[in-house]
């Protein structure tokens, strides 16, 4: 490994950089919130070993993918339709709430809180 440095005034300081770090989202978050309060240990040892930024980006992006799947598939199963957007917005914006609250309900419990 090769180490190079910076000279700032009389000292030269080594030029540090941290490694890329995948961005994690609402779902990474509860994961990780999750795994610090109720497994410990596996918390732990994926963050020595450098795994858990990882784990959190996939299971965050397999949350929203899955979430996004059953909304769709929930909505065109109840009969919410851009029809009904048209006709009564009211009443399309509280069934898509509460499905897309249904969908997410039943992805935390897999994946998240698992």
């Amino acid at each position: 490994m090769e180490m190079t440095y910076t000279k700032h005034g009389d000292y030269l300081l080594p030029d540090l950089t941290l490694p890329e770090q995948p961005t994690i989202g609402k779902y990474g978050m509860q994961r990780k919130s999750f795994l610090k309060k109720h497994r410990r240990a596996t918390y732990t040892a994926m963050l020595l070993s450098g795994t858990l930024m990882e784990h959190l980006s996939e299971i965050d992006k397999t949350a929203r993918e899955r979430v996004e799947a059953m909304t769709s598939r929930m909505a065109e199963r109840e009969g919410v339709t851009e029809e009904l957007k048209a006709a009564d917005q009211m009443k399309w914006v509280g069934l898509m709430n509460n499905i897309k609250q249904s969908a997410e309900e039943t992805v935390q419990a897999e994946l998240i809180y698992n």
